[in-house]
């Protein structure tokens, strides 16, 4: 394998068996540079997201959650707005979004020409013919391209009716790169989720389409190795796999017991709360300092409720989104 540094253009070679392609929205056009048969049958489509940010102290004191709405008609699974608070260098800010935009960039700081340099004669009519198929989503995107400051500002007090638009900056997040997938004498289609690619004999997998979070994150590595390593998760690590997820290849919804026993498990690890249907909660066998569950408390001086931790509040939450 041939890997170039393009900071100061230097290629190094490297002999292995395996390889994992992880990179974000350009994994499409590494995968294409692979030769691949399987290869082929991929292109992608870029999508980007804005969001308003504020670190208005009257406001990011007054909110500590995270509130969804309900997404447009004809708009993307990601595009569900939603109002949080998040920590960016250690400094706390409430954002609102996203708000949809576009380019043929596959990285936030790539080039404009990605789009077109993806397309192959294997692809380029699946692409269009997936336009064709998705017209609410362009139209969507459309919409969002076009909105005002005072159009998005207005799509925010639907959540915050108080929020004042001198309080409020635009920040460009990352890009995704969604999947176009077509097979075999089925239609090309748009994917809206993550998938794990690998190529017939293992040898090569990539992590495609958009980026999986904390709760997806498990599954889609356990589905790599069984994409990757069949024999060895058949095999000699499934004692192993089985003993770090007790769940790993059952069918919850068919096995109330282990359901009840990772809840049970689970739990305790976060300190949440949970009545056993089957079984005590069992103590912490590391000796670790397990929290107390989390209540939702209202400050004094907020609207919204806000997370307290710890000693119990006579206080009770008149509100919890």
């Amino acid at each position: 394998m041939s890997v170039k540094n393009l900071a100061d253009n230097s290629v190094s070679h490297t002999k292995t068996r395996r390889v994992f392609i992880g990179a974000g929205g350009a994994a499409i056009k590494m995968l294409q540079m692979t030769g691949l048969p399987e290869s082929k049958y991929y292109a992608g489509f870029p999508v980007g997201g804005l969001f308003l940010m504020t670190d208005n102290p009257d406001v990011v004191n007054a909110h500590t959650a995270k509130v969804y709405g309900r997404a447009e008609l004809g708009a993307p699974p990601m595009s569900v707005p939603h109002i949080d608070t998040r920590y960016i260098d250690g400094k706390k800010y409430v954002l609102f979004g996203p708000f949809a935009t576009y380019s043929n960039k596959f990285l936030k700081n790539g080039s404009q020409a990605d789009l077109l340099a993806s397309a192959t004669k294997d692809n380029a009519l699946p692409m269009a013919a997936v336009g064709l198929d998705n017209l609410d989503l362009v139209k969507y995107l459309v919409s969002q391209v076009s909105l005002s400051p005072e159009q998005k500002m207005a799509e925010l007090r639907k959540y915050y009716p108080e929020a004042k638009q001198a309080d409020w900056i635009e920040n460009q997040g990352g890009q995704r790169v969604q999947i176009i997938k077509k097979l075999p004498n089925e239609p090309a289609k748009l994917q809206f989720g993550t998938e794990i690619f690998a190529s017939q004999d293992g040898t090569l997998s990539a992590l495609l389409g958009a980026s999986p979070g904390a709760s997806t994150s498990p599954n889609m590595m356990l589905d790599l190795l069984a994409k990757s390593f069949p024999d060895e998760v058949q095999g000699k690590w499934n004692a192993k796999l089985l003993e770090i997820i007790p769940s790993y290849g059952q069918d919850l919804a068919k096995n109330p017991e282990l359901l009840d026993e990772v809840r049970t498990d689970t739990s305790r690890t976060l300190g949440l709360v949970y009545t056993s249907k089957t079984q005590s909660t069992p103590e912490p066998q590391d000796s670790a300092d397990v929290p107390e569950p989390t209540k939702f408390v209202p400050s004094p001086d907020a609207k919204e409720p806000v997370v307290e931790v710890g000693e119990e509040s006579q206080t009770e939450p008149k509100k919890v989104a």
